[in-house]
């Protein structure tokens, strides 16, 4: 038990995050794999896409804190409250960001005059998620925040 602990962080709750963060890269990497058969690694380490990382990232540590100290613990409700935020601002601000971008890149391209040097990147349109895709992310990180910390203490 204390070899998987020691693994990576020495902290069973991160250690969990970061494994539900890793899982969720995988499984977005996977996703296009099979639904647009190609290889792309960017999605490795990429943010946006399914499962959201972050999410997942956030629930296991929220899930892990709550099956370890108890769900009515204060510190259970700091790391809740902590995934409801960065899960909103996944499905909302950031998304809102990638609908931008994808606007300004339609732009970029239609633009026929002259082109300032500022237009020469294309701007990343992949930011946020879904709502099913923070959802899925929430799950997964549940998931693996409270099976982790249940089969590990």
């Amino acid at each position: 038990m204390k070899n998987v602990v020691n693994f990576l962080t020495g902290n069973l709750i991160l250690n969990l995050a970061i494994a539900a963060w890793a899982a969720a890269q995988v499984l977005k990497f996977l996703i296009v794999l099979i639904t647009k058969r190609r290889l792309d690694w960017r999605h490795i380490l990429s943010s946006g896409g399914m499962p959201s990382s972050h999410s997942a990232f956030v629930c296991a540590c929220a899930a892990a804190v709550g099956y370890m100290y108890g769900w009515s613990s204060p510190i259970f409700s700091v790391a809740a409250v902590v995934a409801i935020v960065v899960m909103y601002d996944a499905s909302n601000v950031r998304r809102a960001a990638g609908e931008q971008a994808k606007i300004l890149n339609y732009m970029m391209e239609h633009w026929t005059e002259m082109k300032p040097a500022l237009f020469g990147k294309e701007l990343k349109e992949l930011l946020g998620h879904t709502p099913f895709q923070v959802l899925m992310g929430g799950v997964l990180g549940v998931a693996i925040g409270w099976g982790g910390a249940w089969l590990l203490t």
